[in-house]
């Protein structure tokens, strides 16, 4: 990366472009715009989403803010979904087929599935 690239780089995040945008602008790819970023930038508020790279507005006296807009932040946690930590998993024997299956945040579920459900129900 040239010191004119460096430079204009900068200027872009100054002006509040995201990473996506000088990455498209700059014909280069994300990953290097968010490196670079990253390596050389702090934002004022002392913090960067971890989305989009914008600067996060913390209020004082609150819990840390990691996402600047909600948008981010469900995006970010739908493409990281190997981190959410489930604590409300139940193990549950189906009453139709005897299966055991995991009902995450319902302990009162009785059916693996629809179709067990209609059979119970309506065959049954």
């Amino acid at each position: 990366m040239t010191d004119e690239q460096k430079r204009q780089i900068g200027s872009y995040r100054t002006r509040g472009k995201s990473y996506r945008q000088i990455a498209e602008l700059m014909n280069m790819p994300i990953s290097t715009v968010k490196t670079f970023c990253s390596r050389n930038f702090k934002s004022k508020s002392g913090s960067l989403c971890e989305q989009c790279g914008m600067p996060v507005e913390q209020t004082p006296g609150r819990k840390h803010k990691r996402f600047c807009t909600d948008r981010c932040r469900m995006s970010w946690w739908n493409s990281h979904q190997d981190l959410v930590k489930r604590k409300a998993n139940y193990f549950i024997t189906c009453q139709h087929c005897g299966k055991s299956f995991i009902s995450y945040g319902n302990k009162h579920r009785k059916y693996c599935c629809h179709e067990c459900y209609i059979e119970e129900r309506y065959d049954g």
